[in-house]
């Protein structure tokens, strides 16, 4: 049997722009994207932490630290606002006991301040 997972994540990523007037998605800076092992045009849920919205759209390659929500997704969040971008993988479940997600850990300008395969445990508060 398979099971979806966490396979990464851009932890409180900051957003810098909100375009309405555009076709939709997320823009999401290069490095940003090769830090989580993300692709352009690969689904993502997004988790708003300031407002608690939740939603899903698709990756478009931007610039540096930009983080910039297009379209429909620009009601979602504001410039300024925290957000968490996370894909997901489908794995065997024998898999699963050994999974390691991907966890990218951003400053307030989107700088990367780690990345790597790690556990999530609950109650682990961010600095």
């Amino acid at each position: 049997m398979q099971i979806e997972v966490l396979k990464s994540k851009l932890h409180r990523a900051t957003v810098t722009n909100a375009n309405l007037n555009y076709e939709g998605s997320i823009t999401i800076g290069k490095e940003m994207l090769e830090a989580a092992g993300m692709r352009e045009y690969q689904k993502v849920d997004i988790y708003n932490i300031n407002n608690g919205a939740r939603f899903s759209t698709y990756i478009i390659s931007g610039g540096k630290g930009e983080i910039c929500l297009n379209g429909a997704a620009a009601r979602m969040a504001q410039q300024g606002d925290k957000i968490i971008i996370a894909t997901y993988a489908w794995i065997d479940e024998k898999d699963a006991d050994n999974w390691l997600p991907t966890v990218v850990l951003l400053d307030d300008g989107n700088e990367i301040k780690s990345a790597g395969k790690k556990p999530i445990t609950a109650g682990t508060k961010v600095q």
